[in-house]
């Protein structure tokens, strides 16, 4: 019993170690940073909070039906074989208006002749240490990022393993000219080596001028945090992005509530928006919207073309891999609402003609050989 107890004790001591000196694990909002929050409606007790109070609490009834469910859950949250994915560089180097998806959150945008890189996680797992955690669909896209062209600018929504990505910063931080986050973000990339003057934190409803660009932080329902002892002591957020010709919007991570009209009557209509409707389940309905909410959202912020995302890359819950895509596209239809879906790693020009989507997922829910082209069966 006292050599368990001792094992025990070792084991505990390793793992808290572990997180406090693996970088991975980031930064933290020093003293001044967390008095300057102490100010904000959104800040109690020393960490952040939703607008409107959100449930995220797990009982024991709700932790063993998780488990039972990692057993039992559906045979088909992920997809039988890998996901090609086919990327055209000509059309990532152009500076035509454009939107390049390389699935669940990451997304390359071309406007105003600016690279503009969403929540860029090319990792292999959303998770500390690679070999633990769910695993990409598709091969390890580390590599694009050595491809990518110089970034302009890298938007982050918040903090969690599968938006902001070790090994992706540590590639990209000396290809990027600017990064923008929500509060508390920036002690991550600093801890990563990021100069701080290449950094610019926003609150919710802050607007920034960025040569020529104009970007908002929003507000979005979730939550943050990489470690056993920092939940929420970083914002999360959504963001606008209005240039030229396009009014775009990616709501980040989070439930469905009041934020959408609010940031609809602000900043709508938008020509595109890029909304989460993946990883859902009814035990965290407060912090992931269930597909059908994100079309209601794209509608309550006034959108007109409209993409899912935050699907498509890794497991995260226990519906099937498909599941967002097939319900976003009933719930489209149903509310005559525009709904894009491009392939891994296809580019969409944004001149407001597309195509409907091709449900390139339903022929990799099948044995049959795979056209990443025609996006059919062969």
């Amino acid at each position: 019993m006292v050599y368990l107890i001792i094992i025990l004790g070792v084991l505990a001591i390793g793992i808290i170690l572990f997180i406090t000196i693996h970088p991975t694990f980031g930064g933290s909002p020093n003293k001044q940073d967390r008095e300057r929050y102490r100010d904000f409606n959104h800040y109690k007790n020393r960490a952040f909070v939703n607008q409107i109070p959100t449930d995220m609490k797990m009982d024991v009834s709700t932790i063993l039906s998780l488990m039972k469910d990692s057993f039992t859950g559906k045979k088909d949250r992920s997809p039988t074989n890998p996901i090609p994915i086919s990327i055209d560089w000509n059309k990532i180097h152009s500076v035509e208006d454009s939107l390049t998806w390389f699935g669940h959150s990451t997304l390359l945008l071309t406007l105003d002749k600016k690279k503009i890189l969403m929540d860029p996680m090319f990792g292999p797992s959303p998770s500390p240490v690679s070999f633990v955690g769910s695993k990409r669909y598709s091969e390890d896209l580390l590599y694009v990022i050595e491809k990518l062209p110089q970034i302009d600018i890298v938007l982050f929504t918040h903090d969690h393993y599968d938006h902001l990505d070790y090994p992706s910063i540590i590639r990209l931080k000396d290809k990027v000219n600017h990064f923008f986050v929500p509060l508390g973000v920036a002690a991550h990339l600093l801890k990563w080596g990021v100069k701080e003057d290449r950094i610019t934190e926003c609150n919710w409803w802050d607007e920034v001028k960025w040569e020529g660009l104009t970007i908002a932080s929003v507000p979005s329902q979730h939550f943050s945090g990489r470690g056993l002892f920092n939940r929420n002591s970083t914002l999360w957020n959504g963001w606008v992005i209005l240039c030229e010709n396009q009014r775009i919007y990616t709501s980040g991570d989070g439930g469905y509530g009041p934020h959408f009209k609010q940031i609809g009557e602000k900043y709508g209509p938008f020509d595109l928006t890029l909304m989460e409707g993946g990883q859902y389940d009814q035990r965290w309905s407060d912090i992931h919207m269930q597909p059908e909410e994100s079309v209601q959202a794209h509608l309550d912020v006034r959108g007109k073309t409209m993409m899912l995302i935050h699907w498509g890359a890794f497991t995260l819950a226990y519906h099937s891999w498909t599941d967002p895509a097939d319900r976003a596209i009933r719930a489209a239809e149903q509310k005559e609402v525009n709904l894009i879906a491009p392939n891994l790693g296809e580019t969409v020009v944004l001149n407001g003609s597309y195509i409907e989507p091709s449900s390139w997922w339903k022929a990799l829910s099948t044995n049959n050989e795979f056209d990443i082209e025609s996006s059919t069966p062969r």
